[in-house]
């Protein structure tokens, strides 16, 4: 791991020199959506980025630097980088695919698909639906990735990888409910990695391979990947990760691209393990909404949202791996976030007449500043020239 204390004047030199390496006409065409990029950026991690287009085409834009080390660069769509928590569209698209299969039910019990494993410490799978899994509101809390993992530590493997049951059966016995199933939403990876189990009961393969068969590969998406357990690496081109805090004009960055735990595939399997690009991720959302992953029927399923207690005029509601925000220019835009331990924050919105925008800063980023990652989605789908 790498760390580097710099002064904001610094920063700004690399913002500036990042600005002029963009695309003149990228830049100049969308010089609204950059302002609120580099805004972003200022409290965000050593750069940002966002890929957006429309039907006619695409466009990016980058501030800041993809590294803390060497000259400055900009960001570019084509660089790996995990997207932790979208992921979790990937997951209940699959699990919406086997509904259109008649392989799942949504409104029934967990119970039925998977015998006895949600039950005991005050769980009771007879009474959590898929689509409260899907929705969070099966009850079940989010515990700290690292306290989990650590309960979990007498099943970790030599190559510092966990069994996705053993890690359920460690979540669900050290972790009680917080609320009864369906009063309440609470956003768990957890849950989610019980709908991975479901996959894999279902199919007969393993979540990150029916993933690949039924999405990635079947969408083209070359730059996206499941990675396998115990592969704490990136493909090229990559973006390192980084952690760190900001202090008046002075900020500390730390590499945390592959650092234990925190970048272990298996710990984040179906609720946050996938890799992928800018570029890939609005091919993978646009797909989605054009009806190209899961029937119409589904796809209604995902896109039913229930109201949720965000402190976010935009905020529409929490659907089934989908949420909704309301655009500036009017309509809404369907998207997921992610913020991976490892230092990325992403988020990856479209529109139903054909926008889409994907953003992402290259550190772990969770203030409450503006502008925020809506923002500069927002400006993305509705600025000058779209």
């Amino acid at each position: 791991m790498r760390t580097l204390r710099r002064t904001a004047s610094v920063l700004a030199t690399a913002a500036v020199a990042v600005a002029l390496a963009a695309p003149a006409s990228a830049a100049d065409a969308h010089a609204d959506t950059q302002a609120v990029l580099n805004g972003y950026q200022s409290h965000a991690g050593p750069g940002a980025a966002v890929y957006a287009g429309n039907a006619a085409g695409s466009w990016h834009l980058s501030a800041g630097s993809a590294t803390i080390t060497g000259p400055a660069r900009p960001l570019q769509p084509d660089e790996h980088f995990r997207i932790a928590s979208q992921t979790k569209t990937f997951t209940a698209s699959v699990v919406l695919q086997l509904v259109d299969e008649g392989k799942v039910v949504l409104d029934a019990p967990i119970e039925r698909y998977l015998p006895g494993l949600v039950d005991g410490n005050g769980y009771d799978g007879s009474r959590i639906t898929v689509r409260q899994l899907l929705q969070h509101t099966a009850g079940i809390p989010a515990p700290d990735v690292v306290a989990w993992a650590r309960k979990a530590a007498g099943f970790v493997k030599p190559d510092g990888s966990i069994g996705l049951r053993d890690l359920v059966q460690v979540g669900l016995r050290n972790f009680p409910p917080a609320s009864e199933p369906g009063t309440s939403v609470l956003y768990s990876n957890l849950g989610y990695l019980i709908n991975g189990l479901l996959i894999e009961q279902v199919t007969g393969m393993s979540v990150g391979d029916a993933i690949t068969a039924r999405i990635i590969d079947r969408l083209g998406l070359t730059q996206t990947s499941f990675p396998h357990a115990g592969d704490r690496s990136l493909p090229a081109p990559y973006l390192p990760g980084y952690r760190g805090v900001r202090a008046g004009p002075f900020f500390f960055w730390t590499e945390t691209t592959s650092a234990p735990v925190i970048s272990e595939p298996s710990i984040e399997s179906s609720a946050g393990a996938v890799v992928s690009t800018l570029s890939d991720l609005s091919a993978f959302y646009r797909a989605l909404l054009d009806g190209k992953v899961v029937s119409p029927a589904a796809l209604a399923e995902m896109r039913r949202t229930i109201q949720v207690p965000v402190h976010d005029p935009n905020y529409v509601g929490l659907g089934l791996g989908l949420q909704a925000i309301t655009l500036s220019c009017g309509g809404e835009a369907w998207f997921h976030n992610g913020l991976a331990a490892s230092g990325y924050s992403s988020l990856t919105a479209v529109t139903d007449d054909g926008r889409y925008a994907s953003m992402m800063t290259n550190a772990w980023e969770l203030t409450s500043l503006r502008p925020s990652p809506v923002d500069v989605i927002d400006s993305a789908l509705c600025g000058s020239r779209q």
